[in-house]
């Protein structure tokens, strides 16, 4: 996947985080607000593309008006300023977005809108509505009403679950590094990694953990694990500065992610990177095999214990003797029933599979 891939992208997908829009002091910097947003419209407006904004900073806008100095470490007073802070963001991307004849639109979710399937297709249509009626998506994790239990962790994440939501082109995560670097980007001698195409390429590279300076949650770390996500899943991923970001979307500078694997059917693409199992199948050796290397469906006589309580149309986890994830499907019995069926044929039985093939992506 080269530069030029992101440079022809019709359906981007841009996250910025709290850092690249707010000040020390925690509100809202309407100059760099304005400035991202203006190149973001001349450059999409360039190739006449649709835009998905995943765009961190409504605790940060929140602080100033309740009169907080930092980010606050209690959930109730972190939803508090997401509230407040969730209309002073939205309501200044309207007022930059529309200086260049766009209307913008806001989506709130939670982890709960992408692990269920229902909520997954629910918030895709009303994704794909908005883009076909040149509307601009800005979304936000849903911070006012998220607990801990249902949190995406940072919008990094968010972001690459967005991208493959909307089946996006390219993902564009802007920070405010310029790049993945090989060290400490802050010491001499670490030198820009211009390319990933795959794990191997991140072998030299130090990644520290998630957090920064106080405004956002997210890190190199969860940047790194974005794009692993994203790129599993066909959607090549461009590491850039805010501060560039026209150059990005022309596919310069920055660090590219290729993508790894084509794209899969969408039903299989939330399968493996946005439902949570409701339990877990232990497989023998020949099932492991048959399911990973044939590609065959899972059949009871394969199956040799069964954890969690599922009901039929479940997602589930198959693991092998040594508890190693190898793959994950829709389960076609409660969890109830499957028992009483392991270690026996479906010939003997006359039953359906455990998990069709059709119902499953190896991980």
């Amino acid at each position: 996947m080269t530069r030029s891939a992101v440079a022809a992208a019709q359906r981007v997908v841009v996250k910025v985080g709290s850092s690249s829009l707010t000040t020390a002091s925690g509100g809202l910097d309407p100059a760099r607000l304005d400035a991202l947003v203006d190149a973001l419209s001349q450059e999409m407006a360039v190739r006449a593309g649709q835009l998905v904004l995943v765009s961190s900073g409504a605790i940060a806008a929140g602080l100033a008006p309740l009169g907080l100095s930092r980010r606050p470490r209690d959930l109730a007073t972190q939803q508090a300023a997401a509230s407040v802070g969730q209309m002073l963001l939205v309501q200044r991307y309207a007022t930059a977005f529309a200086r260049h004849g766009r209307t913008v639109g806001q989506v709130l979710l939670t982890a709960d809108d992408v692990v269920r399937r229902s909520h997954y297709r629910n918030a895709q249509t009303t994704l794909e509505r908005l883009l076909a009626m040149s509307v601009v998506p800005v979304i936000n994790e849903n911070d006012a009403v998220a607990t801990e239990e249902i949190r995406f962790g940072d919008n990094d994440r968010l972001a690459a679950l967005v991208a493959h939501l909307v089946r996006a082109d390219a993902l564009l995560l802007l920070s405010d590094v310029d790049g993945l670097y090989d060290g400490d980007p802050r010491r001499a001698g670490a030198r820009l990694v211009t390319q990933v195409d795959g794990p191997a390429d991140l072998a030299v590279v130090q990644i520290g953990g998630p957090g920064d300076a106080g405004l956002g949650r997210g890190g190199m770390a969860s940047k790194v694990d974005a794009a692993a996500l994203a790129t599993g899943a066909g959607v090549p991923v461009l590491l850039a500065a805010t501060t560039q970001v026209s150059a990005a979307l022309r596919g310069e500078g920055g660090t590219l992610f290729a993508a790894t694997r084509p794209r899969p059917r969408g039903r299989l693409l939330w399968l493996a990177h946005a439902s949570t199992p409701r339990g877990r199948l232990v497989l023998d050796d020949g099932a492991v095999a048959a399911v990973c290397q044939r590609r065959l469906s899972l059949l009871p006589a394969g199956v040799t214990k069964v954890e969690g309580d599922f009901a039929a149309g479940d997602p589930v986890e198959l693991v092998g003797l040594d508890g190693v994830p190898v793959a994950r499907g829709l389960v076609a019995y409660d969890a109830g029933e499957l028992p009483a069926l392991l270690g026996r044929s479906t010939r003997e039985l006359g039953l359906r599979e455990v998990v069709h093939r059709d119902d499953l992506v190896v991980l």
